[in-house]
């Protein structure tokens, strides 16, 4: 086992976990509004969205599946356009409370929605995972420690988030967190599109 190789993968992937993006912003925006419960849901969406992408990478790696420069940045414009739209969604529930009733933040589906349409893990898993497959002498043996060195970190990463939010941030800070929350990640919407849009033309 390549320990060098290995120990760069996790600091890498605790580096892009840790860093402020798509899925902390919903995760912690639900762990504000909904609870720990409905957090931990939205973590497990996004579980499965990392699975899916990881699935997708190990058949870019194999051959079965080949992704261009122009697919990617298509795939990622539609990921900011649904990431934009659940913010927005979330910023003028937020904005009336009548409204606020009927939108629910986070859960399963929009946490694996999220996820596999964050333009962040589109292009780790597409770029930057595979150049760590030699970390054994076997793909199969590699991937299958890749696959549960994220699984591991990213649930870890995200349950510290959950626990900050609800253990140290009180109910007025709570609220302001949600709105912060889909701010930033309407934020993260429009600066993808700005910059998918640039280098595709």
């Amino acid at each position: 086992m390549n320990l060098v190789l290995l120990s760069t993968y996790m600091l890498t992937v605790l580096t892009l976990l840790a860093t402020p993006g798509p899925v902390v912003a919903l995760v912690t925006g639900t762990a504000a509004r909904h609870g720990t419960r409905r957090a931990f849901a939205t973590v497990m969406g996004t579980h499965g969205a990392s699975l899916v992408l990881i699935a997708l990478a190990t058949l870019m790696l194999v051959g079965l599946v080949s992704i261009n420069t122009l697919s990617l940045r298509i795939a990622a414009l539609v990921g900011c356009g649904y990431i934009g739209f659940g913010a927005w969604r979330g910023l003028t529930a937020s904005a009336s409370p009548a409204r606020q009733q009927h939108v629910m933040q986070g859960g399963v589906c929009q946490g694996f929605w999220v996820g596999v349409a964050n333009p962040k893990d589109i292009l780790f898993f597409a770029a930057l995972f595979p150049q760590f497959i030699s970390v054994t002498p076997h793909v199969s043996t590699s991937l299958m420690l890749l696959t549960v060195v994220w699984m591991v970190f990213d649930f870890s990463v995200m349950t510290c988030y959950i626990l900050v939010v609800r253990h140290w941030v009180t109910g007025k800070q709570q609220r302001r967190l949600e709105v912060l929350s889909q701010c930033f990640l309407l934020l993260i919407a429009l600066a993808g599109v700005g910059y998918n849009l640039w280098e595709m033309f």
